[in-house]
Protein backbone atom coordinates (compact mmCIF):
# COMPACT_ATOMS: atom_id res chain seq x y z
CA UNK A 1 0.00 0.00 0.00
CA UNK A 2 1.15 3.38 -0.50
CA UNK A 3 0.67 6.61 1.63
CA UNK A 4 -2.56 7.38 0.04
CA UNK A 5 -4.35 3.96 0.46
CA UNK A 6 -3.79 2.06 -2.79
CA UNK A 7 -0.50 0.41 -4.56
CA UNK A 8 0.76 1.33 -7.82
CA UNK A 9 -0.28 -1.54 -10.65
CA UNK A 10 1.98 -1.95 -13.31
CA UNK A 11 0.78 -1.00 -17.15
CA UNK A 12 -1.99 1.43 -15.11
CA UNK A 13 0.64 4.56 -13.87
CA UNK A 14 -0.16 7.85 -15.59
CA UNK A 15 3.08 8.08 -18.57
CA UNK A 16 6.04 9.85 -17.93
CA UNK A 17 5.80 13.80 -19.76
CA UNK A 18 8.06 13.33 -23.07
CA UNK A 19 10.36 15.84 -23.38
CA UNK A 20 9.44 17.82 -27.28
CA UNK A 21 12.31 16.42 -29.66
CA UNK A 22 14.99 19.90 -30.50
CA UNK A 23 15.08 20.08 -34.07
CA UNK A 24 16.53 23.98 -34.52
CA UNK A 25 20.07 22.26 -32.64
CA UNK A 26 20.41 19.51 -35.10
CA UNK A 27 19.31 21.44 -38.25
CA UNK A 28 21.97 24.45 -37.25
CA UNK A 29 24.42 21.83 -36.70
CA UNK A 30 23.75 20.56 -40.41
CA UNK A 31 23.71 23.62 -41.79
CA UNK A 32 27.07 24.63 -40.10
CA UNK A 33 28.54 21.39 -41.36
CA UNK A 34 27.54 21.76 -44.79
CA UNK A 35 28.58 25.67 -45.06
CA UNK A 36 32.18 24.20 -43.47
CA UNK A 37 32.71 21.51 -45.84
CA UNK A 38 31.87 24.01 -48.66
CA UNK A 39 34.41 25.78 -47.79
CA UNK A 40 37.03 23.12 -46.96
CA UNK A 41 35.73 21.71 -50.76
CA UNK A 42 36.71 24.54 -52.18
CA UNK A 43 40.09 25.55 -49.49
CA UNK A 44 41.54 21.88 -51.10
CA UNK A 45 40.67 22.27 -54.45
CA UNK A 46 43.11 25.57 -54.28
CA UNK A 47 45.85 23.31 -52.20
CA UNK A 48 45.70 21.19 -55.13
CA UNK A 49 45.51 23.49 -58.05
CA UNK A 50 48.62 25.70 -56.72
CA UNK A 51 50.61 22.15 -56.15
CA UNK A 52 49.90 20.61 -59.91
CA UNK A 53 50.83 24.05 -61.38
CA UNK A 54 53.68 24.38 -59.56
CA UNK A 55 54.59 20.48 -60.11
CA UNK A 56 53.92 21.39 -64.23
CA UNK A 57 56.24 24.11 -64.42
CA UNK A 58 58.90 22.41 -62.83
CA UNK A 59 61.50 19.76 -64.80
CA UNK A 60 61.75 17.26 -65.67
CA UNK A 61 58.87 17.04 -67.67
CA UNK A 62 56.66 13.95 -68.42
CA UNK A 63 56.40 13.95 -72.14
CA UNK A 64 55.70 10.40 -72.44
CA UNK A 65 52.77 10.41 -70.78
CA UNK A 66 51.51 13.43 -72.53
CA UNK A 67 51.25 11.92 -75.29
CA UNK A 68 49.78 9.10 -73.91
CA UNK A 69 47.08 11.26 -72.34
CA UNK A 70 46.60 13.37 -75.32
CA UNK A 71 45.42 10.15 -77.02
CA UNK A 72 43.42 9.15 -74.25
CA UNK A 73 41.40 11.98 -74.33
CA UNK A 74 41.44 13.00 -78.01
CA UNK A 75 41.75 9.87 -80.42
CA UNK A 76 39.28 7.85 -77.94
CA UNK A 77 36.44 10.34 -77.09
CA UNK A 78 36.52 11.30 -81.16
CA UNK A 79 34.04 8.31 -82.00
CA UNK A 80 31.49 9.60 -79.25
CA UNK A 81 31.66 13.69 -80.27
CA UNK A 82 31.37 12.80 -83.71
CA UNK A 83 27.72 10.66 -83.30
CA UNK A 84 26.88 13.12 -80.83
CA UNK A 85 27.65 16.24 -83.02
CA UNK A 86 26.17 14.15 -85.72
CA UNK A 87 22.81 13.93 -83.90
CA UNK A 88 22.13 17.02 -82.88
CA UNK A 89 23.03 18.46 -86.72
CA UNK A 90 19.74 16.36 -87.71
CA UNK A 91 18.04 17.25 -84.38
CA UNK A 92 18.63 21.55 -85.27
CA UNK A 93 17.93 20.89 -88.98
CA UNK A 94 14.72 19.66 -88.22
CA UNK A 95 13.50 22.27 -85.85
CA UNK A 96 15.27 25.14 -87.37
CA UNK A 97 13.24 23.95 -90.90
CA UNK A 98 9.71 23.64 -88.98
CA UNK A 99 10.30 27.02 -87.01
CA UNK A 100 11.73 29.16 -90.05
CA UNK A 101 9.32 27.62 -92.44
CA UNK A 102 6.48 29.23 -90.20
CA UNK A 103 7.52 32.33 -89.87
CA UNK A 104 8.68 32.83 -93.62
CA UNK A 105 12.47 32.64 -92.89
CA UNK A 106 13.46 29.67 -94.37
CA UNK A 107 16.42 31.15 -96.11
CA UNK A 108 17.71 31.95 -93.24
CA UNK A 109 18.30 28.51 -92.92
CA UNK A 110 21.78 27.59 -92.93
CA UNK A 111 22.90 30.99 -91.37
CA UNK A 112 20.92 29.84 -88.41
CA UNK A 113 22.24 25.66 -88.47
CA UNK A 114 25.95 27.49 -88.23
CA UNK A 115 25.59 30.25 -85.39
CA UNK A 116 23.55 27.77 -83.54
CA UNK A 117 26.20 24.94 -83.63
CA UNK A 118 29.40 26.86 -83.92
CA UNK A 119 28.37 29.21 -80.90
CA UNK A 120 25.86 27.32 -78.75
CA UNK A 121 25.25 23.75 -79.12
CA UNK A 122 29.12 22.48 -80.07
CA UNK A 123 30.91 23.60 -77.42
CA UNK A 124 28.66 22.78 -74.51
CA UNK A 125 27.87 19.30 -76.25
CA UNK A 126 31.28 18.67 -76.90
CA UNK A 127 32.24 19.50 -73.36
CA UNK A 128 29.65 17.50 -71.52
CA UNK A 129 30.15 14.02 -73.80
CA UNK A 130 33.89 14.38 -72.52
CA UNK A 131 33.07 15.13 -68.76
CA UNK A 132 31.17 11.83 -68.93
CA UNK A 133 33.21 9.71 -70.97
CA UNK A 134 37.15 11.38 -69.33
CA UNK A 135 36.09 12.97 -66.31
CA UNK A 136 34.67 9.35 -64.89
CA UNK A 137 37.46 7.58 -66.59
CA UNK A 138 40.07 9.64 -65.03
CA UNK A 139 38.47 9.96 -61.35
CA UNK A 140 38.22 6.21 -61.38
CA UNK A 141 41.62 5.60 -62.65
CA UNK A 142 43.63 7.75 -60.03
CA UNK A 143 40.49 6.67 -57.16
CA UNK A 144 42.05 2.55 -57.98
CA UNK A 145 45.51 3.86 -57.80
CA UNK A 146 44.69 6.00 -54.44
CA UNK A 147 43.32 3.00 -52.66
CA UNK A 148 45.31 0.43 -53.42
CA UNK A 149 48.63 3.04 -52.37
CA UNK A 150 50.18 2.88 -56.29
CA UNK A 151 50.29 7.06 -55.97
CA UNK A 152 52.39 6.35 -52.25
CA UNK A 153 54.70 4.04 -54.35
CA UNK A 154 55.09 6.70 -56.91
CA UNK A 155 55.79 9.15 -54.41
CA UNK A 156 58.55 6.88 -52.61
CA UNK A 157 60.24 6.14 -55.53
CA UNK A 158 60.64 10.15 -55.82
CA UNK A 159 58.38 10.96 -58.46
CA UNK A 160 56.34 13.90 -58.31
CA UNK A 161 52.40 12.20 -58.36
CA UNK A 162 51.29 15.59 -59.38
CA UNK A 163 53.35 15.88 -61.87
CA UNK A 164 53.12 12.95 -63.44
CA UNK A 165 49.22 11.88 -62.96
CA UNK A 166 47.69 15.28 -62.81
CA UNK A 167 49.37 17.92 -64.42
CA UNK A 168 49.48 15.69 -67.55
CA UNK A 169 45.87 14.61 -67.60
CA UNK A 170 44.99 18.23 -67.54
CA UNK A 171 47.06 19.55 -70.00
CA UNK A 172 46.00 16.57 -72.11
CA UNK A 173 41.94 17.79 -71.38
CA UNK A 174 42.93 22.02 -71.84
CA UNK A 175 44.71 20.60 -75.47
CA UNK A 176 42.58 18.35 -76.58
CA UNK A 177 39.05 20.00 -76.25
CA UNK A 178 38.98 22.70 -78.81
CA UNK A 179 40.29 19.95 -81.27
CA UNK A 180 36.96 18.04 -80.34
CA UNK A 181 34.88 20.82 -80.64
CA UNK A 182 36.24 21.94 -83.94
CA UNK A 183 35.02 17.90 -84.84
CA UNK A 184 31.62 18.03 -83.20
CA UNK A 185 30.79 20.90 -85.32
CA UNK A 186 31.91 19.58 -88.31
CA UNK A 187 29.95 16.88 -88.20
CA UNK A 188 26.98 18.84 -86.78
CA UNK A 189 26.95 21.25 -89.80
CA UNK A 190 27.23 18.12 -92.38
CA UNK A 191 24.72 16.01 -90.89
CA UNK A 192 22.58 18.99 -90.22
CA UNK A 193 23.02 20.19 -94.43
CA UNK A 194 22.25 16.31 -95.33
CA UNK A 195 19.10 15.94 -93.28
CA UNK A 196 18.07 19.99 -94.74
CA UNK A 197 19.12 18.35 -98.75
CA UNK A 198 17.19 15.10 -98.13
CA UNK A 199 13.95 17.57 -97.96
CA UNK A 200 15.08 19.93 -100.68
CA UNK A 201 17.67 20.44 -103.51
CA UNK A 202 20.91 22.72 -101.59
CA UNK A 203 24.18 21.53 -102.61
CA UNK A 204 27.09 21.72 -99.86
CA UNK A 205 28.92 24.75 -101.08
CA UNK A 206 26.02 26.84 -101.20
CA UNK A 207 25.14 25.62 -97.90
CA UNK A 208 28.54 26.84 -96.59
CA UNK A 209 28.43 29.92 -98.30
CA UNK A 210 25.35 31.07 -97.16
CA UNK A 211 26.02 30.10 -93.25
CA UNK A 212 29.53 31.88 -93.18
CA UNK A 213 28.34 35.12 -95.03
CA UNK A 214 29.46 38.03 -93.27
CA UNK A 215 31.01 36.17 -90.46
CA UNK A 216 34.29 36.98 -88.70
CA UNK A 217 37.13 34.95 -87.24
CA UNK A 218 36.10 36.72 -83.71
CA UNK A 219 32.41 35.42 -84.14
CA UNK A 220 34.08 32.02 -84.00
CA UNK A 221 37.17 31.33 -82.44
CA UNK A 222 36.29 32.45 -78.79
CA UNK A 223 33.49 30.14 -78.55
CA UNK A 224 35.34 27.06 -79.85
CA UNK A 225 38.35 27.91 -77.75
CA UNK A 226 36.75 28.48 -74.70
CA UNK A 227 36.30 25.02 -74.90
CA UNK A 228 39.85 24.87 -73.22
CA UNK A 229 38.41 26.29 -69.75
CA UNK A 230 36.09 23.48 -69.95
CA UNK A 231 38.92 20.95 -70.54
CA UNK A 232 40.55 22.94 -67.68
CA UNK A 233 37.66 22.32 -64.97
CA UNK A 234 37.17 18.40 -66.55
CA UNK A 235 40.78 17.64 -65.84
CA UNK A 236 40.72 19.38 -62.55
CA UNK A 237 38.04 17.82 -60.94
CA UNK A 238 38.48 14.26 -62.02
CA UNK A 239 41.88 14.34 -60.86
CA UNK A 240 41.37 16.05 -57.53
CA UNK A 241 38.71 13.65 -56.68
CA UNK A 242 40.57 10.55 -57.62
CA UNK A 243 43.76 11.61 -55.88
CA UNK A 244 41.23 12.14 -52.26
CA UNK A 245 39.85 9.26 -52.27
CA UNK A 246 39.09 6.92 -49.41
CA UNK A 247 36.95 3.86 -48.66
CA UNK A 248 38.21 0.78 -51.31
CA UNK A 249 35.84 0.01 -53.95
CA UNK A 250 33.35 2.44 -52.81
CA UNK A 251 35.37 5.30 -52.71
CA UNK A 252 36.40 4.72 -55.91
CA UNK A 253 32.40 4.66 -56.78
CA UNK A 254 32.16 7.84 -55.35
CA UNK A 255 34.74 9.49 -56.94
CA UNK A 256 33.77 8.29 -60.48
CA UNK A 257 30.26 9.69 -59.82
CA UNK A 258 31.19 12.96 -58.20
CA UNK A 259 34.22 14.04 -60.95
CA UNK A 260 30.95 13.99 -63.90
CA UNK A 261 29.00 15.38 -61.65
CA UNK A 262 30.72 18.37 -60.60
CA UNK A 263 32.84 18.43 -63.90
CA UNK A 264 29.49 19.12 -65.18
CA UNK A 265 28.01 21.43 -62.74
CA UNK A 266 30.97 23.78 -63.46
CA UNK A 267 30.95 23.23 -67.03
CA UNK A 268 27.81 24.74 -67.31
CA UNK A 269 28.07 27.44 -64.96
CA UNK A 270 31.51 28.57 -66.25
CA UNK A 271 29.95 28.56 -70.02
CA UNK A 272 27.11 31.47 -68.60
CA UNK A 273 30.43 33.62 -67.46
CA UNK A 274 32.25 32.84 -70.13
CA UNK A 275 29.24 33.72 -72.83
CA UNK A 276 28.96 37.31 -70.59
CA UNK A 277 32.86 37.47 -71.46
CA UNK A 278 33.19 37.50 -75.26
CA UNK A 279 29.64 39.32 -75.76
CA UNK A 280 31.50 41.72 -74.22
CA UNK A 281 35.28 41.91 -75.01
CA UNK A 282 34.24 40.27 -78.87
CA UNK A 283 31.10 41.74 -79.71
Amino acid sequence: MSDRGFTPVAGLNPPLPVRPIELLPSVAGYASKLFNGFFEWFGNLGVFSWQVLRAAVTPPYEGRELIRQLDEVGSKSLPLVAMAGAAIGVILSLEARYSLTRFGAKSMFPATLVYSVIQVMGPVLTGLVVSGRVGAGMGAELASMKVTEQIDAIEASAINPYRLLAATRILACILMLPMLTIATDACALLTGWFAQAMVEPLSFHQFIATGFKGATFSAFLPQTFKTAVYGLIIGLIACFQGMRTRGGAAGVGRAATNSVVLASLFLILADVVLVKFILVFFP
